[in-house]
């Protein structure tokens, strides 16, 4: 022994016969308490973790193994985690952590020199004069922090709120706090307090990417997914685009242990990813092409299951639960050929088909059944809103109740054949240099069965079955000897085999063998072959196209609903099972209905004024059969944007030009209801929506809350346009805008030549940890921990519900989200007399899902001189009382409505006054003021239990009355098979502090979980025959919105990656000389973190580089002679990344992968380009929104927060990589 440790009790010779040294170890994992806990992160783990507690300290965790078992022959899931949720425990006590109130020391010292004054007149009189305001924004990234009380946290944040809210209105306070499922609690604290304040609740799974609007698109229906315990019954499992045992870490054992059952795995990817080295078959398509690949697939298995020869089980599933034989209108083409036009619907017919007006026969799509007779089936939209009880799948005719057979083609009897063209878009017209294009015209004909159909006062029309434009949309000969439909594989035509390997480069017979057993198994097995899909196809511009093609295949195989089959889609942490109890609790809607919601993607494009820079033409993306071409072409994609939200079919936040508190004034002066008074100054031009001057002043968000996010630095796409234009601070942006370039300005917004910047009068960021968002934001406040609050987690890869405990109290001045925004909200009231009293705020709300706005050719007032009419050409428009000295009695107590008016969710309504009174008898009662008997909201305990006592998942009472409510609405029994051994049940919080929980069965969700059948979605429609929210109520193959067919998306189709001419002429604009490569920048999850939680954790930093890095390809990285961890730079106009190269034979040619989200607060160097701090991957990237994804007032075609809107994509990014020699510090 050394003389250095000779004092060390533990490593002395003397006491080592008596094992002393043991103590190290057993002091070690000592512990006076366990506490069971989970991971508030966007994983979908929703892991149960024991929390291991000494001495008020947090010492280690490890997973909880205690889950209700899965029953006979099934895993378990659990033990559940992995080295991130191990790690966590670091977080508490490390340097990173943000531990007091912090203000920027130039907005500290305005404050102090103007508190002498009211705050809310102090607040003004900083904000109002430009200089003051520009001093602190302008230094926003550059630190100068300094610690503040909470008190003065509150009383400026509130003041802000109150000056807002007074002088441009309560609509441009805004928050964004991402995926609720993984904490709900902590996200409804901070919209509850904006809900009851009119403030804008912003969305995030369509922002983050992770909502596919194929989803919507096809079922009315958002990410519904099987458990990954479904995927134990599955006997066919591919996983497209989803890196199982690297992003599901958790629930990845479920894939090898249904694999050593005999389950083949097919891996599509274009990288060797993790889940490859589990596959049976890898196919690796040239990135982003992968709908070529799925339309292939789908030519394969309709040529051999469909034509060749009738599966019946295939056959039976499509007639009754798709829309494949209802009828299709054919329009007339010029030279005698047609194309596919909307649904015949009753409406089309001069006597209704004999419907009444008042049973919406637009909503009544027609199909023809087996005996020839047309026929409008149970289950259609006009069944939904008729009240007969009639929206159900039984093969009925609602007008007689006569059962019929529907017929799929008419190729067996048909008045004619004619030519039929479908738009195609991977020919040279619409070609991406960088991809490969076939040399097919952009318009292909098809020979079609048609039937001409009667429609009453002289008119007629051509129709055909869907089925029939199916078939010829793969390409598929049905016997008609069509010049451009396929005899062989090995045709070069679209949609074959040989053709998709011109596009992917994967090898036909590879695609026809996976194809023929896919399709094979599920006809074995009633359709137990699924599809585990993921953000590696869902994050393109053209994702619709690679998911529709792969939901395609799912529904031609009958796989949906059927446990073991149909499309697990898993990005992010989406299911909030108990969301009727949730959104009662977040949205404020006990006390006020309804709330301001919007897409952020929509929302951030604009604000931070992106479209400024758009480079994309709105033209070079519509079909060649659009009916508007002309219209379109003349419109930019922020038109696109602005027409569509003044139509009604997206929200727009701030909603407009003035404020919405003096615009109910100025009507009730003038002696009008406040809905006319605006849609008559909005008709003649005296109003304008904000977005219609998004750069004019005031029509801006000013105050923004972040919380249990990282928006700036991870989730904003375009982040340095976020930094320039909403924050006015040092940022890369390198490109022009399109005055610069000499390009056509929009039609439908004002035009600024000069830039617009420091929107945002305040940034607010509450987090655990110092985050790129806290780095550039106003005040940062310290959050409490997931293992230092109460809440609630759910997700969609199990049916439990988990908690969150307090294991011990927040460190330093932490506080929880629920009692910052619950003391916020006390300031608030008190601050805001003198200011604002009881005021009424008009509301602008888009045509909702699950409402019956009328189908509709679109129409757009404001081109066309008329005066809107609201909740039909333009929003819903709603008047309501918000009383701002009582919004914190209001935030501490469930209000009234609860009480007595109920809820009415997917229009299933229940009353909850049953309900109200046991939360009461619960949480306990406010025993005097303003919301007197209402059951208390004091803590975050009570919240979860408010969550839990109104929603079916935690109340068998309420579930019986759901599903009564269903009931009524289908004329189907539900309630006894539903909720049997379950309808008593309640869980509180402390149910779930004893063991995680199973959700209980409830009609918002289309799976159920008990009674040993693992949860897939869309179970109840196949087995207990509830339709889909859609058009026809079934499954949809066609979609004919028109802004879908002036898209080209009525049907699914190959689409390129999106050319979006980022890096055009820079290198000669940024005078760069050394040596440069053009790569495709993707963004996958990263192992070792989740976005950028776990980025900046010095444990798991150690599993990586200790910091960003980017992927290369061997073949690449020689082209540049690249050595392995050489420092690189991407650049493109959108700014500039840097990072280590890291070499790898498993990239692609011709792609780059930057892991999302690596953060920008460890090893970060300067950019040589931009000379300021090298960017994130974001920094990289630029929002560029979708016309199809804005398309909207149409049956599932409708708004609801983060179920359809704009998308995030950002794969079809192009950078400029380069090696840089040395790196500045």
């Amino acid at each position: 022994m050394t003389d250095a440790f000779s004092n060390l009790r533990y490593f002395s010779a003397q006491d080592h016969a008596a094992r002393a040294w043991e103590k190290f170890y057993r002091n070690r994992w000592q512990h006076d308490k366990v506490v069971r806990s989970t991971h508030g992160v966007n994983c979908t783990g929703s892991c149960s973790w024991k929390i291991f507690v000494k001495k008020g300290i947090v010492t280690w965790e490890i997973q909880a193994t205690d889950y209700p078992d899965n029953g006979p022959d099934m895993p378990n899931h659990e033990p559940r985690g992995c080295p991130r949720g191990a790690s966590y425990s670091w977080y508490l006590y490390n340097s990173g952590r943000v531990k007091h109130p912090m203000i920027r020391r130039e907005l500290l010292e305005l404050w102090e020199k103007a508190k002498e004054k009211d705050p809310v007149k102090a607040w003004g009189s900083i904000v109002s004069d430009k200089e003051k305001a520009k001093s602190y924004k302008k230094v926003r990234g550059l630190g100068g922090f300094v610690r503040m009380d909470w008190n003065t946290a509150y009383e400026i944040m509130a003041a802000a709120n109150i000056w807002t809210t007074k002088k441009y209105g309560p609509d441009r306070n805004a928050g964004f706090t991402p995926i609720p499922a993984f904490s709900q609690v902590s996200y409804a604290a901070g919209i509850r307090y904006l809900s009851l304040l009119g403030g804008t609740s912003l969305s995030f799974y369509d922002f983050y990417c992770d909502l596919p609007p194929a989803s919507p698109q096809t079922w009315g229906e958002q990410t519904d997914v099987p458990e990954s315990q479904d995927w134990f019954n599955s006997a066919f499992l591919m996983l497209w685009g989803s890196n199982v045992p690297v992003t599901r870490t958790p629930d990845s054992p479920f894939m090898p242990q249904v694999r050593y059952k005999g389950t083949p795995v097919v891996v599509i990817s274009p990288d060797y990813s993790d889940a490859s080295k589990f596959a049976d078959v890898w196919l690796a398509p040239k990135q982003g092409t992968d709908s070529a690949l799925g339309m292939a697939m789908g030519h394969v298995i309709l040529k051999e299951f469909f034509v060749d020869r009738t599966t019946p089980y295939f056959d039976e599933y499509v007639r009754k639960y798709t829309d494949l034989p209802f009828l299709v209108k054919l329009e007339e083409q010029p030279n005698g050929q047609y194309s596919a036009g909307r649904l015949l619907r009753a409406g089309d017919f001069a006597d209704n088909l004999g419907l009444d007006d008042k049973e919406r026969p637009n909503f009544a799509p027609v199909l023809r059944d087996t005996e020839d007779q047309l026929v409008i089936p149970n289950g259609t939209m006009t069944t939904r809103y008729a009240g007969k009880g009639q929206w159900n799948l039984k093969n009925e005719d609602c007008r007689t109740g006569r059962k019929f057979t529907p017929e799929l083609s008419q190729k067996d009897h048909h008045d004619d054949v004619v030519e039929v063209l479908f738009p195609y878009f991977g020919g040279a017209e619409y070609k991406n240099p960088n991809f490969a294009a076939t040399p097919h015209d952009s318009l292909i004909s098809h020979k079609i069965p048609v039937r001409r159909i009667d429609l009453g006062n002289g008119k007629t029309v051509l129709v055909a079955t869907t089925f029939d434009l199916l078939l010829a949309n793969y390409g598929v000969e049905n016997g008609y000897d069509d010049p451009n439909c396929a005899r062989s594989y090995a045709d070069d035509l679209p949609c074959t085999p040989k053709w998709q390997e011109i596009i992917t480069g994967v090898p036909s017979e590879r695609v026809v063998h996976v194809a023929r057993e896919f399709a094979k198994t599920a006809e074995k097995t009633r359709g137990k072959s699924m599809i585990i899909i993921g953000a590696g196809v869902n994050q393109w511009f053209n994702t619709d196209m690679t998911y529709r093609a792969a939901i395609n295949l799912l529904m031609l195989c009958g796989t949906i609903g059927v446990n073991g089959g149909g499309w697990s889609h898993y990005v992010g942490q989406e299911k909030v099972r108990p969301q009727v109890g949730w959104a009662q609790l977040t949205f404020g809607l006990d006390w006020i209905r309804p709330s301001r919601q919007m897409n952020t993607t929509s929302f951030i494009y604009m604000h931070a004024d992106q479209w400024r820079y758009e480079r994309v033409k709105t033209g070079d993306l519509v079909s060649p059969l659009a009916k508007h071409k002309e219209d379109r072409n003349k419109m930019s994609l922020v038109d696109c944007n602005i027409r569509a939200q003044r139509m009604g079919w997206l929200p727009t936040e701030p909603e407009f030009e003035r404020n919405p508190l003096d615009l109910v004034r100025e009507a009730n002066a003038a002696g009008v209801a406040p809905r006319d008074y605006v849609a008559n100054q909005l008709g003649s031009g005296n109003l304008h929506l904000a977005s219609e001057d998004i750069d004019g002043e005031g029509n801006s968000p000013k105050c923004l809350f972040i919380w249990r996010a990282n928006l700036i630095g991870c989730s904003a796409k375009g982040m340095e346009y976020f930094m320039k234009h909403l924050l006015g601070s040092e940022n890369g942006v390198l490109g022009d805008n399109i005055e610069q370039m000499g390009e056509e300005l929009p039609l439908f917004t004002k035009w600024k030549s000069e830039d617009t910047v420091g929107k945002l009068d305040l940034v607010t960021t509450i987090d655990f940890r110092m985050t790129t968002s806290g780095l550039y934001s106003d005040i940062v406040l310290p959050a409490a921990t997931w293992y230092e609050k109460a809440d609630m987690s759910s997700t969609d890869m199990h049916c439990f519900l988990h908690p969150f405990s307090k294991a011990v109290d927040p460190a330093w001045e932490a506080r929880t989200d629920w009692r910052i925004f619950k003391d916020l909200a006390r300031t608030f009231s008190k601050l805001c007399v003198g200011h604002l009293g009881v005021e009424e705020d008009i509301m602008m709300s888009p045509l909702a899902h699950d409402s019956p706005a009328a189908p509709m050719e679109p129409v757009d007032w404001r081109t066309e001189g008329k005066t809107p009419i609201p909740g039909v050409t333009m929003g819903n428009l709603t008047v309501v009382k918000r009383d701002y000295p009582h919004l914190y009695d209001m935030f501490t107590a469930v209000g009234p409505l609860l009480r007595d008016k109920g809820v009415a969710p997917h229009q299933i309504a229940w009353k909850t006054g049953e309900d109200y009174e046991t939360l009461g008898d619960l949480n306990g009662r406010v025993e005097e003021g303003f919301a007197k008997g209402a059951p208390k909201l004091d803590t975050d305990i009570n919240a979860v239990n408010m969550i839990l006592a109104f929603d079916p998942a935690g109340n068998g009472a309420a579930g019986r009355r759901a599903w009564k409510g269903l009931e009524k609405l289908t004329g189907m029994p539900f309630e006894e098979e539903m909720m049997k051994g379950t309808g008593s049940t309640r869980y509180t919080y402390d149910d779930l502090v004893q063991q995680p929980r199973r959700s209980l069965n409830t009609p918002i969700w289309t799976g159920i979980s008990d009674r040993g059948v693992a949860y897939t979605a869309n179970y109840v429609n196949v087995h207990n025959l509830m339709p889909w929210r859609t058009i026809t109520g079934r499954q949809s193959f066609y979609l004919d919105h028109t802004w879908m067919l002036d898209f080209g998306e009525g049907f699914v189709g190959y689409k390129p990656p999106l050319a979006k001419h980022e890096i055009d002429g820079m290198k000669e604009k940024l005078g760069i000389k050394d040596k440069t490569l053009a790569l495709n920048l993707l963004t996958p999850h990263n192992k070792w973190t989740t976005h950028s939680t776990w980025s900046d954790n010095l444990v798991m930093l150690t599993l990586g580089r200790g910091g960003p890095v980017i992927w290369i390809s061997e073949t690449d990285a020689a082209k540049l002679d690249l050595k392995d961890n050489d420092w690189i730079e991407a650049v493109n106009m959108n700014g500039s990344t840097i990072a280590r190269a890291c070499i790898s034979q498993r990239i692609p040619e011709g792609a780059v992968y930057m892991y999302h989200n690596q953060g920008r607060t460890v090893n970060v160097p300067l950019s040589p380009t931009t000379g300021k701090r090298g960017g994130l991957h974001n920094s990289i990237s630029r929002i560029c929104p979708k016309p199809t994804h804005m398309a909207g007032g149409y049956a599932q075609f409708s708004f609801a927060l983060n179920y359809m809107g704009t998308i995030g994509a950002n794969r079809d990014e192009f950078v400029l990589l380069r090696r840089l020699d040395h790196v500045e510090w």
